[in-house]
């Protein structure tokens, strides 16, 4: 019977590498390309700027940190069962102390944390800084749909991006729930800031490949920058829990080479609607 069990925990164990095995060298594989998600995606969205990249390395790190933890804990219980067991060693010992253990349990921990600070610290630095802006955008969530806003500079205009449906939807070729009627476009390799408010309930404005999610308070101001490295469609959705159609208002940001952002803003200066002091923007340097 112990001969069974055995057998039985090595297939478990087997199994087990193979799965991990998969999601390790797997995991680049089935990564969701940039810009939406992908069938069987099991890594993160491929990161196009800065602050994505940067937390992309920091997710892969933790996961090597924590698959050795897991590694050394699964050898030190085999050793414990297959050495310690009764049948091997019948008579115990009664060591309850060992300082060298000790010192080692204490400063082996501590070492594993700050290995995660140090890059941890990094993302933060990158995130906080405030470089700055070639262009601001302002977003504003409404139940239930986005608006943008654009400043005087490249013509002062408002449009809102409400969800894609149906025949729509299927002749845009974007994925279905992700694809909205007018797009955000921004300049690609340029810094662009978001200011991020809403008009009526708390709504979360997130984009995967860009690398941050930053929440729309009504009667609050946030604050972000991003600069996407690549040309390319890039979608996300709302992140707050706001309501009956929560699950319908996307987000599509078109990021274009700076002819095309020109051209953009040279049709939309007459396509949308223009705002009367579209200039006045919160202070941002």
């Amino acid at each position: 019977m112990a001969w069974a069990q055995g057998r039985r925990f090595g297939r478990s164990f087997v199994r087990g590498a193979a799965v991990a095995a998969t999601l390790l060298t797997g995991g680049a594989a089935l990564a969701a390309e940039a810009g939406k998600p992908v069938p069987w995606q099991m890594d993160l969205q491929t990161p196009v700027t800065e602050v994505a990249t940067e937390i992309y390395n920091f997710h892969h790190l933790l996961n090597v940190i924590m698959l050795a933890i897991v590694l050394l804990v699964l050898a030190l219980l085999l050793i414990v069962i297959f050495r310690f067991n009764e049948r091997a060693q019948p008579n115990p010992s009664r060591t309850t102390h060992n300082t060298m253990l000790e010192v080692a349990w204490t400063i082996v921990p501590v070492l594993i944390l700050v290995a995660i600070a140090i890059p941890s610290f990094r993302v933060l630095r990158t995130q906080l800084s405030d470089p700055k802006a070639d262009l601001m955008v302002k977003v504003i969530g409404h139940a239930w749909y986005w608006s943008y806003e654009y400043p005087q500079e490249v013509g002062g205009f408002k449009f809102d991006a409400n969800l894609l449906e149906g025949e729509d939807q299927v002749k845009s070729g974007q994925p279905k729930l992700l694809a909205t009627d007018n797009e955000m476009v921004v300049p690609v390799n340029k810094i662009v800031k978001i200011q991020v408010t809403a008009a009526d309930v708390m709504h979360s404005w997130a984009l995967p490949s860009f690398g941050f999610k930053i929440d729309a308070i009504p009667g609050r101001l946030n604050q972000f920058w991003f600069k996407a490295d690549r040309e390319g469609t890039y979608h996300g959705q709302c992140s707050e829990l706001c309501g009956q159609r929560h699950a319908y208002m996307p987000i599509t940001v078109k990021v274009v080479s700076d002819a095309a952002f020109q051209a953009w803003t040279a049709e939309a200066k007459t396509k949308f609607a223009r705002v009367e002091g579209a200039g006045k923007f919160a202070d941002a340097r």
